[in-house]
């Protein structure tokens, strides 16, 4: 039986390399190809490490391992290049850490692609909506307009979507994403300029998604889902780059936004589900060996890693129907409540960005350009300035990055940076990330209390169920602007604009 280090010994495999970087050596877990890089400022330094000192102290019993071991393990999986990183975000999660992104070598035959590294809610991704509002014109019927926000959109673990939806819809719905909700009329044309991928995965196929998660998503189109997911009006509180923001469209202070986080639903998550399943019985016939089963992968070119990616870009585009769908009503919402139209009220979407998703890109490692399955899992995109893959709009400012806040407290608008596509695959943060587990915010968070703080800031919420707001609690996440400040000073991303939430819609 191997001994079990102690905590000393452990950290001793941590190595500071930046003011907000920190190596993690090999050897640290076995069979380490590359090295772990995460990034923290000293707050959140230690908690990972507080993290890891509990694991040791406990000898390594209950509950998913610390978020630095697991940046560890992803970092022994095969034909793994550069860096299993974390960003500042990061915490446990299945397999993977969430805020974990790694980057495989296709052209490499043991390169693997692992469904822990992209998640259950496949594409749960952000999409910001702005307006020609002002805070003073949504002021005075806050309350009616997030009433009636909560009254378009179905909200919470069973709800069932407005969209007409036959099996026929989904299928199409799952290969052409957001042209599907352009060709029904729940999305404009410039929809689709505006978001990564163009809101379509052109791999996707639906015949790699099970009978039972097409029935799992067929009724749910359209919802918000549960969780961490949100629709928000927020109000533009700082402009850190004018250029940026204007470019945006968001041109001042005050300004109003609805910011929507939600992803693929029930059919996501089944088939990540259905994709271990197979993925277990590839791994035991191609000898792969991993340091955690959580970690369960197949090699990129098996006929299991190609059914994943096939049925993973299917519920990519599910989850990109599923947003738009909610933008449609969202802008019914606030023409009705303003007697307008969307398009007088300038609902024209800044951008919509994953952040749990793998896809095919070119980057460049150890000097020569390759083509790599970047894996982010709880990390967004953040491409640089001139990126081919980035809209007109935004070549000279970068990718927009969308950093959802937790219930009552700021978001962040973020642009992709040269220094980020080198050093983490052109990846940054996706939101505060966890600090407490979903149960000790139950047990230790009064629902009360949340709600009388938030009604303080002046913030409407409308939540189906009670438990959700000890979960989703401010106090249950780290503080997203340490972590949007950690990576602006580690340059892998730069501050644009900051928000703050007036009304918050949760399930």
């Amino acid at each position: 039986m191997a001994t079990v280090r102690t905590y000393a010994e452990e950290c001793s495999y941590l190595e500071k390399v930046s003011d907000c970087s920190y190596r993690i050596k090999k050897g640290f877990v076995p069979n380490m190809k590359v090295e772990g890089l995460f990034y923290v400022n000293d707050f959140l330094k230690n908690l990972m490490y507080d993290e890891l000192k509990h694991h040791s102290a406990s000898q390594g019993v209950g509950g998913f391992l610390p978020a630095v071991k697991q940046i560890a393990n992803v970092a022994a999986l095969p034909g793994i290049v550069g860096h299993s990183v974390g960003l500042p975000d990061v915490h446990s999660g299945y397999g993977f850490a969430i805020g974990n992104m790694a980057a495989f070598d296709v052209n490499d035959p043991q390169a693997v692609v692992s469904p822990g590294g992209v998640g259950f809610d496949i594409n749960c991704g952000v999409r910001l909506v702005r307006t020609n509002l002002f805070e003073k014109d949504v002021q005075p019927i806050k309350e009616q307009l997030a009433q009636s926000l909560f009254d378009h959109i179905p909200v919470g673990v069973g709800s069932k979507g407005v969209i007409p939806m036959n099996a026929k819809d989904l299928e199409d719905a799952l290969e052409m994403g957001m042209d599907w909700s352009l060709r029904e009329g729940y999305a404009w044309a410039e929809d689709k300029e505006h978001c990564e991928e163009y809101g379509r995965m052109l791999q996707a196929d639906p015949s790699k998604v099970s009978t039972r998660a097409k029935k799992r998503g067929l009724p749910q189109l359209g919802t918000l889902g549960a969780g961490n997911h949100y629709a928000e009006i927020q109000v533009v509180d700082e402009i850190y780059d004018k250029l940026a923001a204007a470019k945006m469209g968001v041109e001042s202070k005050g300004q109003v936004c609805v910011m929507i986080h939600s992803g693929s639903r029930g059919l996501g998550h089944q088939v990540a589900t259905d994709a271990l399943v197979e993925m277990e019985k590839a791994m035991s016939r191609d000898k792969i060996h991993v340091n955690d089963r959580q970690l369960a992968c197949a090699h990129i070119s098996s006929r299991e890693g190609q059914n994943y990616l096939k049925g993973m870009a299917a519920a990519a585009n599910y989850a990109w129907v599923n947003r738009s769908s909610m933008t449609f009503l969202t802008r019914q919402a606030f023409a009705k409540a303003f007697n307008s139209t969307p398009d007088d009220l300038d609902m024209h979407i800044v951008y919509d960005v994953s952040h749990n998703i793998a896809k095919v890109e070119e980057h460049v490692v150890d000097g020569r350009e390759r083509t790599l399955l970047v894996h982010r899992k709880g990390s967004t995109r953040a491409f640089p300035p001139h990126h081919p893959l980035i809209p007109v709009d935004y070549q000279l400012t970068g990718q927009p990055v969308l950093i959802g806040g937790t219930m009552g407290t700021c978001s962040y608008v973020l642009t992709g940076t040269s220094k980020g596509f080198t050093e983490t695959f052109g990846s940054t943060c996706h939101g505060a990330g966890r600090a407490l587990s979903r149960a000790k915010s139950r047990r230790t968070i009064d629902y009360q209390e949340v709600l009388d703080a938030l009604s303080e800031k002046g913030i409407a919420i409308r939540v189906a169920s009670p438990k959700l707001v000890m979960e989703e609690a401010p106090q249950s996440y780290k503080n997203v602007t340490d972590v949007v400040d950690t990576c602006h000073a580690a340059g892998i991303s730069k501050k644009a604009i900051k928000l703050r939430p007036i009304a918050v819609i949760k399930g």
